[in-house]
């Protein structure tokens, strides 16, 4: 559970950044998710991430909306400030912690159905206006938390665990935030979160990540190919390797000077 700390305890010759941290301690609380939730891996990018980018933890501002995927903030990064928001809300309470202070850095993290569905507008307008932060959706094309209801994101046909078929066209939050002026935007799967996020954490501006991840209780997303833009390098396609119930899943991202094949 989230109130069990983890053990300090930690190898003397770990890895430290700039600031000589080691990763234990951009670590948070142990997660309470499903075992095997893809929302842990983007835990570990995040913590890979904030590590390298050597961002000093009390100058880190986490938030998040409702959701499974707003628990997160939990699980990276015990010494930054944190705000749990209500569901849909967290660019407003962004928004207003930015304009408190500015000199912080803030990462969002939200899922398909915070993000997409009744916080539609909150995200459009927090792109539009560009605001300071990194705002990552851990999209899974399901309502896990509500056990299984296709979000606005779920591809077509995806076929649910009780045999229905979705027929509602998905939203493309990357293609979105693009048209919106995001300074940076990505899709990513698998290893390349590490890459997506460590360029999003690293690059001043409004940055979005969504970070594609897999839900039992969805037994149908099996494809997601999608647009990556940065100012100065274009689009690019990002393609990721994943196999998931038989069908495998291919991902390239090249992204200012980074490369995982």
């Amino acid at each position: 559970m989230t109130f069990m700390a983890k053990p300090k305890v930690a190898h003397p010759e770990l890895p430290r950044n700039a600031l000589g941290l080691t990763r234990r301690d951009y670590e948070g609380a142990n997660s309470t998710l499903c075992a095997g939730c893809g929302h842990d891996s983007v835990t570990a990018a995040l913590v890979e991430a904030c590590w390298a980018d050597a961002i000093e933890p009390k100058n880190l501002v986490k938030l998040s909306g409702i959701g499974c995927s707003s628990k997160t903030t939990a699980y990276f990064v015990g010494g930054a400030h944190g705000f749990n928001s209500v569901h849909g809300r967290m660019p407003s309470i962004a928004t207003g912690a930015n304009a408190a202070n500015r000199a912080l850095q803030y990462i969002g993290v939200s899922g398909d159905g915070d993000t997409l569905s009744i916080g539609l507008g909150q995200f459009c307008h927090a792109i539009r206006r560009n605001l300071k932060m990194v705002y990552i959706i851990e999209n899974n094309g399901v309502y896990g938390l509500t056990k299984g209801q296709f979000s606005a994101s779920a591809d077509l046909g995806t076929t649910a665990k009780k045999g229905e078929a979705n027929t509602q066209p998905p939203i493309d939050p990357v293609q979105l935030a693009i048209t919106l002026g995001a300074t940076w935007s990505s899709g990513a799967e698998t290893t390349a979160r590490v890459t997506a996020l460590g360029v999003a954490v690293s690059t001043p501006g409004g940055n979005f990540a969504d970070c594609v991840t897999i839900e039992e209780n969805n037994a149908g997303t099996t494809q997601h190919v999608t647009t990556t833009y940065c100012p100065g390098v274009g689009p690019a396609r990002v393609i990721s390797e994943m196999e998931i119930r038989g069908k495998l899943l291919r991902v390239d991202a090249k992204l200012r000077g980074y490369s995982i094949d």
